[in-house]
């Protein structure tokens, strides 16, 4: 999805660790803007502005315009990010530049709505499958996202991505029949016959009497016809 948000950005002169820990005392971050069949360039960027759109609620999906200082003034979107695994801050950005002609593959997120009448009148549960399907459409359609409506569903019953609503040059890639969410029943507790005397215990196997006796009266069987040969 578009947005009127514009970035600012400075172009780095240099590369390696030592460049990019200066990037980053200076209050910026190292990037790279690709795409678009022009070559790479290097740039250094704010991190809060860029961590601000990757947070906001059109997330990675989201186009904003770059404005190179002394370059180039190009619409964007952030591919791949290097964050710090203990504080969590954005320490590299992967850009790439749009052509708001071409169509592009996004990954687009899908909520549910409604109460499912297997839930509400059957007693079942709702499981989500599938959170995201993939697409293919123009920049300026991308979706924030879908929402698939689960009220009518039974117990068995389910919504798969050929479900989903697509629109203008929206075309789905995801496989149709991916499970975004079903209807199953909550399973039965197991329930153990009590044995007289004995205080049955969660998940304990109780022995089978009837096997006892039994082995014993064969083995009583047995001592009456070695009587009866004896005699």
């Amino acid at each position: 999805m578009r947005k009127d948000i514009t970035v600012a950005a400075e172009v780095r002169t240099s590369r390696g660790k030592n460049e990019a820990r200066r990037t980053r005392a200076a209050g910026n971050i190292p990037a790279v803007v690709y795409g678009a069949y022009q070559d790479p360039v290097s740039v250094a960027v704010n991190p809060k502005e860029l961590s601000k759109i990757i947070r906001s609620s059109t997330g990675l999906n989201t186009i904003f315009t770059l404005a190179v200082a002394g370059g180039e003034t190009t619409p964007v979107m952030v591919v791949d990010r290097q964050v710090d695994p203990i504080k969590g801050l954005l320490l590299h950005a992967d850009l790439k530049r749009i052509d708001l002609t071409k169509r592009i593959r996004v990954t687009v997120p899908v909520v549910t709505s409604g109460e499912p009448a297997g839930v509400k009148v059957q007693g079942g549960l709702l499981e989500i499958i599938s959170r995201a399907v993939e697409i293919e459409c123009l920049p300026d359609e991308i979706p924030e996202n879908f929402t698939v409506v689960v009220s009518e569903l039974l117990i068995g019953q389910s919504k798969r991505a050929s479900d989903v609503e697509v629109s203008g040059s929206m075309k789905l890639v995801s496989d149709p029949q991916t499970v975004i969410a079903h209807i199953v029943a909550l399973r039965a507790e197991e329930v153990v016959a009590p044995v007289e005397g004995v205080v049955p215990v969660a998940g304990a196997v109780v022995a089978a009497e009837p096997e006892v006796v039994k082995k014993g009266k064969k083995e009583e069987e047995a001592a009456e016809k070695e009587k009866g040969k004896k005699k």
